[in-house]
């Protein structure tokens, strides 16, 4: 399901020529009506004469509102410096790669702007190198392990940088792209992957060979499917193994996935491998490969082959591997040990819930003997730390309470590992909501005492890059209004050096209303924390229409003390245009443990509208709130969301936009639905109750539907199929917004604009 961290959106700058009817009938028949509405402020709504008044344009367009990151940030393997990509000291005009010292915080170019623009594209004229890194960006670096290399890749060209001599030698230039690089841990071969297949190139030689044979599209070797990395977050299918002998890899055999059409750019259609919700699953195999050659070792994992492997770790010695092992119905998860010369495992520990397990994307860590590990689980109800040994004994429990130690989904991307253990020096560093459930914080416990102490300190969400061993981190931290910003602290708390302060000096042009945080009961006393906004003149004498913003759904957070990007920007702009902006994370939504989750358990939408009702109730005892204008809007699941409150609770709200919605659980992948619906097959009356399509007739405000033709994720076919009963009734929804060849996520910049200037329109026409 979409998250933030979404970037499955595959837009290809194809040309917009589909639908046009459609939008013709739907958008622009309204779009007067509402183009004359957009500078015609609601009740409440003042303009400040000493501040810019946001637009959508304003908030897509470049420089960002909300600054720049600094690209490329990597730990060296030995975790003493940190590397990434700034402007060159000496020509501004292209990009260098930088070094900083962990212990000083002191910067020195590693690879000066000048080279690093060569040495992908040698054949780069001056023009496009005067560009600078922008258009010669490598799409991925990598340190070698012994810390003496480089490796770029770009497209199908991978370039071998040695660090002592910093001479470059070209190991692979294909036509071809190629994908997932990696280096031996004894730096003398890089992998990748390439027509289905696993390959390997010689660091020394140049001389390249296909590792496994007979991939294919429909037998994917080392190779990813869509469901595992969407739904599992599995963002690999091979390991090399620590001797550097043998490749651990995933088989995929797609051939009894249902192929899905997609409609593209130009009406054609694009075929993807898509398991709805109880069809048949990718068949999934662990095989050991040794670089040597011959045949694979395929692992013996059961004799049972409708399950998932969401995981796979090399145990230190390189004679065996841990492969985790989840059951269909994801109740429950085994942790095997496999023999990689015999092919053998059992289980040394397992996992049940009775609702579902949720896979863990926090990485295991062994101790320095190779026998202990570091494992994650939410057998208590939160997701704590726990070590084992590889006989399945458990010897100790880090940590506990009411709290979570968290991975990295509820707050956004990824940006590094946020579990290290740091052996040397006698902790776990780990990050977590210990503290404040919508903020997240740098922590580490002691592994003598248990002690848990707190390395980050300033209110907000914490986003740390940790370092290959512990002791330091790279800390991406924000609140709900400062825009990002980078910097080298160490564990004790204290800031070595800042990478990037991110100043946005124009964010002060504009009236920005501060975010404030509350809670509100729901029916049976529970409490969910919400976030308002309210106009930058607001006057408690006034009434005030509400926009309530909605995701609702499993692992996000909507209330987080975090900065919200381009959709906290636009948030802003409607309340300056007089909106109160709401939002309410329901029971079923992240950072709340797995007790939190678990009422949705077989039945969508039920608990968490009836928890966003009474956020509605709430809103309604505010004397400023005008109880007859509550709109809401939502994306994924949070336009699944809207169509519930829309479909099921028409006299609470008047209007609402959803977009890309799911609007049948049948229609959705096997691995997200099944997980809290179970199968089709044996939940029926579930799937029917929670499926919004259902309920079309009990439309009474005013609805708007997005989507794009080319989501791969949440199908078109749900707006269309939402569209056609509501035809079939004699009614249609108010605005249809139709974003041709368009993903899941819509990001590219026009369409971005489109969506929210229509979104706008929207609201300011029906609430």
């Amino acid at each position: 399901m979409y998250k933030e961290s979404d970037v499955r959106d595959q837009n290809k700058n194809r040309s917009a020529i589909v639908f046009t009817v459609w939008r013709t009938c739907a958008i622009w028949s309204a779009a007067a009506v509402g183009l004359a509405l957009i500078n015609c402020p609601v009740a409440g709504a003042q303009a400040t004469a000493s501040s810019k008044q946001l637009t959508v344009e304003r908030i897509y367009a470049s420089p960002s509102l909300s600054g720049y990151l600094t690209d490329g940030v990597e730990w060296s393997p030995d975790g003493k410096r940190v590397s990434f990509f700034q402007d060159d000291s000496q020509d501004s005009s292209k990009t260098a790669l930088w070094t900083m010292d962990a212990s000083t915080g002191e910067k020195s170019v590693l690879v000066d702007g000048a080279k690093l623009s060569t040495l992908l594209r040698p054949e780069a004229s001056a023009a496009i190198q005067s560009t600078g890194l922008g258009r010669v960006t490598p799409e991925n670096y990598f340190w070698a392990p012994d810390g003496n290399a480089l490796l770029f890749k770009s497209g199908g060209r991978l370039v071998w940088l040695d660090l002592r001599s910093m001479t470059a030698k070209t190991l692979l230039d294909s036509s071809t792209n190629v994908s997932d690089p990696k280096i031996s841990p004894d730096s003398t071969w890089v992998s990748y992957l390439q027509n289905e297949n696993i390959w390997l190139v010689s660091v020394a030689t140049g001389a390249a060979k296909q590792l496994t044979t007979s991939g294919s599209e429909d037998l994917l070797k080392g190779q990813l499917d869509w469901v595992y990395p969407e739904e599992l977050d599995l963002g690999t299918a091979y390991w090399w193994s620590p001797d550097s002998r043998k490749i651990a890899f995933l088989e995929f055999d797609e051939k009894p996935v249902t192929k899905y059409p997609v409609v593209d750019m130009n009406a054609a259609l694009e075929m993807t491998r898509y398991p709805q919700a109880g069809e048949a699953n990718p068949i999934v195999r662990v095989g050991v490969q040794p670089i040597a050659g011959g045949e694979p070792k395929w692992i013996d994992t059961g004799a049972n082959t409708d399950i998932y492997i969401p995981r796979v770790d090399w145990v230190p010695d390189g004679k065996s591997l841990l492969i985790e092992r989840i059951d269909r119905t994801q109740k429950q998860l085994d942790l095997l040990l496999a023999d990689a010369a015999t092919a053998e495992s059992h289980a040394i520990l397992s996992e049940t819930d009775p609702y579902w397990i949720n896979v863990s994307d926090l990485p295991i860590r062994f101790f320095a003997d190779g026998k202990r590990f570091l494992w994650s689980s939410e057998r208590s109800g939160f997701c704590h730390l726990y070590i084992y040994d590889t006989s399945g004994k458990m010897l100790d429990q880090l940590t506990s309470g009411d709290w979570q130690v968290s991975g990295s989904e509820g707050f956004g991307p990824s940006v590094g590992d946020h579990l290290e253990l740091d052996e040397r020096g006698g902790y776990v560093d780990f990050i977590s909501n210990k503290d404040n459930a919508i903020e997240q914080q740098v922590y580490r416990v002691s592994l003598k005492d248990k002690t848990v102490t707190r390395a980050t300190t300033q209110a907000g969400v914490h986003v740390p890059l940790l370092a290959p061993g512990g002791g330091a981190f790279v800390d991406t931290f924000s609140d709900a209004m400062t825009p990002p910003r980078q910097s080298l602290m160490r564990m004790d708390g204290t800031e070595v050096a800042a990478i990037n302060r991110n100043p946005v000096p124009e964010l002060a042009d504009y009236h920005l209303s501060p975010v404030e945080f509350l809670s509100v009961r729901a029916e049976d006393g529970t409490e969910l924390h919400a976030s308002m906004i309210k106009p930058p003149d607001f006057d408690p004498a006034e009434k005030y229409p509400v926009i309530v913003y909605v995701y609702g759904g499993p692992d996000v957070q909507n209330v987080t003390n975090a900065w919200g990007y381009d959709e906290f920007l636009w948030h802003e702009m409607m309340a300056e245009k007089g909106y109160l902006i709401f939002s309410l994370d329901n029971r079923g939504s992240y950072g709340r443990g797995h007790r939190f989750e678990t009422p949705l358990y077989h039945h969508f939408g039920k608990v968490e509208l009836a928890d966003q009702l009474a956020g509605a109730n709430y809103l309604k005892t505010l004397p400023y709130v005008d109880a007859s204008r509550i709109g809401i809007y939502g994306s994924s699941y949070g336009g699944y969301m809207t169509l519930e409150a829309m479909f099921a609770a028409g006299d609470v709200f008047k209007a609402g936009a959803a977009v890309a919605p799911v609007s049948d659980w049948r229609l959705y992948d096997t691995i997200y639905t099944e997980r809290y619906m179970g199968r089709p097959q044996d939940n029926a009356a579930g799937y029917d109750d929670s499926s919004p399509v259902n309920l079309t007739a009990t439309l009474k405000g005013k609805l708007m539907l997005a989507h794009g033709t080319g989501d791969d994720n949440v199908h078109f076919a749900n707006t269309a199929e939402v569209l056609n009963k509501l035809i079939l009734q004699g009614t249609y929804a108010s605005d249809l917004v139709i974003l041709p060849g368009r993903g899941h996520g819509m990001e590219d910049v026009p369409a971005r604009i489109e969506l929210f200037n229509e979104l706008t329109k929207f609201f300011l026409q029906n609430l």
